[in-house]
């Protein structure tokens, strides 16, 4: 079983920046990828970024390029995401994501842990 805790969402103006944080803890090789997702209101839920743990390989939707910066910290397994120049698009509820499989998939069904979400709102 892993367990992960979200923080660090809020409301903040465009142009504006936001740092989340994943506490993972639980089985190590069960979280092999981590990742962020995000749910707007009424939409599906997308891929934001993900890192692979063991090197640190990243990956980001072509939506958060230059702006988002998906991060890991081994000592206090924990993620984190970046997020700079936010635009109210942003908006949504962001959850961190683990699986077992060495490259972090893109698509939230196959995932098998998730946090329980933060609400990042960004105002114009």
């Amino acid at each position: 079983q892993v367990q992960l805790v979200e923080s660090g969402g809020g409301l903040v103006q465009a142009g504006g920046s936001l740092r989340l944080s994943c506490a993972a803890s639980g089985r190590t090789l069960s979280r092999n990828s981590m990742a962020w997702f995000r749910q707007a209101p009424g939409k599906e839920r997308d891929f934001v970024a993900g890192i692979r743990w063991s090197d640190g390989s990243t990956y980001y939707a072509d939506s958060v390029k230059g702006r988002f910066t998906i991060s890991r910290d081994n000592a206090k397994n924990t993620v984190y995401l970046q997020m700079n120049s936010l635009k109210p698009e942003d908006t949504a509820v962001y959850y961190c994501a683990a699986d077992r499989t060495l490259y972090p998939p893109a698509i939230d069904s196959a995932y098998d842990y998730w946090g329980q979400g933060t609400q990042v709102t960004v105002s114009s």
